[in-house]
């Protein structure tokens, strides 16, 4: 199994760049489809967040697959391939360990340690499953990273204060505003896991709020968040009463994702009161000349994550933290694999000899015979020593080398000398 990971994030490019490659989750499906119909491409998970446009796969020749991975990602996003080079992140095998679990401890968010990647990696997986474009290995890897990055969260101080988008976009609203959240209104467009978890950040953190209408494309998935709140603050609203509402209220936080704006300029020239609004999503939900209106504030992600770059100091020791547990998982995660890799050729050795031994006893069975027991059991006994002998060598070193180039050569040359 040879892994690469192959995509854009925030850290190599611009967030108006990673707007324009953003898949929508329901096209998700097709880009496996595609990606796995190159016979170079044999498993593939895709994971398309608002910062994040990224394929793992299992492949066999490294700059092929970059090729048409990229190519599979400009067809996807009709941006063209020339875009991606400058931009492209790229890990190979021990790297794309190391990287994915990375990501899923929080350690390449822009929120360190934020906790809705967890989520979305769990989502990227569940669908390849679905596709059916995954395997048991490539399965165990996103497991084990997942489970890397709840073990970060638990045993690391990186999950203190800010450590979600959610919380994090409801702290600079609570910067921006202060006490005239006190009393007010505030809608909540979106119904997921990014929208609930704004929802519950407003409740926890913001005193007096007088109203959270929550407001979806589909009413049914609102209404499911209203209702696992169990809070009287918080209520439904349909989606066709949108404009009416945000132009009532002191604070819109959208949370939605949306192919074209959810909101734009003409939408909200008529806003009865100061208004700030608070754009999540990528690509953006409100059109950003929405803040030449007098009456309207817009902050979107950028605006997030400069703030954020100034109060993470005091996280710092937590980070190096959180990096070494990761780095005691990778290891892990690969001698482990190393001893998988080895178990199985070793296995297929052994039982190779094992047969060799019992065909050749066999075919002397009546010379064997014209021994009594004792001597009989000596010959047995002495063949299948010599063969044990023979067979220690070859078998240490497939061990010692799983998982390195020279292992790969060393297992595809036993197959090929005892034909297994």
């Amino acid at each position: 199994m040879s892994l690469i990971a192959v995509g854009v994030n925030h850290e190599q490019a611009s967030l108006d760049f990673l707007e324009r490659v953003t898949v929508p989750e329901h096209e998700w499906g097709k880009v496996l489809r595609t990606l796995v119909s190159h016979r170079n491409i044999h498993e593939a998970v895709f994971v398309s967040t608002c910062l994040r446009t990224e394929v793992i796969a299992d492949i066999d020749f490294f700059h092929g697959a970059i090729e048409d991975i990229t190519m599979t990602l400009a067809e996807a996003t009709g941006v063209d391939v020339a875009e991606f080079h400058d931009r492209l992140s790229v890990h190979f095998d021990r790297g794309v360990v190391s990287h994915l679990m990375r990501v899923a401890a929080g350690l390449q968010s822009i929120v360190p340690g934020e906790f809705e990647i967890l989520g979305q990696l769990r989502r990227a997986l569940d669908l390849a499953e679905e596709e059916h474009t995954t395997g048991q290995e490539m399965r165990d890897l996103f497991h084990r990273a997942i489970a890397t990055g709840r073990r970060v969260r638990t045993d690391t101080a990186i999950a203190r204060g800010t450590t979600s988008f959610a919380y994090a976009a409801v702290s600079m609203a609570n910067d921006e505003l202060g006490a005239a959240l006190r009393g007010a209104d505030v809608v909540v467009v979106g119904a997921g896991q990014l929208a609930t978890g704004v929802v519950k950040s407003l409740l926890d953190t913001v005193d007096g709020l007088n109203r959270v209408s929550v407001v979806n494309r589909t009413y049914e998935r609102a209404a499911a968040l209203v209702e696992s709140l169990g809070e009287s603050r918080v209520v439904a609203r349909d989606y066709g009463s949108l404009v009416e509402l945000v132009g009532a209220s002191r604070l819109t936080i959208v949370a939605a994702e949306a192919p074209t704006p959810l909101l734009t300029h003409d939408d909200l020239a008529a806003a009865s009161g100061p208004l700030l609004v608070i754009d999540l999503g990528i690509p953006r939900a409100v059109e950003a000349d929405v803040a030449d209106l007098a009456a309207v504030r817009r902050l979107d992600i950028g605006e997030l994550r400069s703030r954020i770059e100034r109060v993470i100091d005091d996280r710092r020791d937590a980070v190096e933290e959180a990096r070494q547990v990761v780095d005691a998982d990778v290891e892990k995660f690969l001698a482990d694999r190393r001893a998988r890799g080895a178990a199985s050729i070793v296995r297929d050795l052994r039982a190779h000899f094992d047969e060799v031994v019992a065909s050749e006893l066999e075919r002397r069975a009546a010379d064997i015979a014209l021994f009594d027991e004792d001597q009989a059991e000596l010959v047995r006994s002495v063949v299948r020593s010599v063969v044990a002998k023979l067979a220690h060598r070859p078998t240490i070193a497939l061990k010692e080398s799983a998982g390195t180039d020279q292992g790969v050569r060393l297992a595809d040359a036993t197959r090929t000398l005892f034909d297994l």
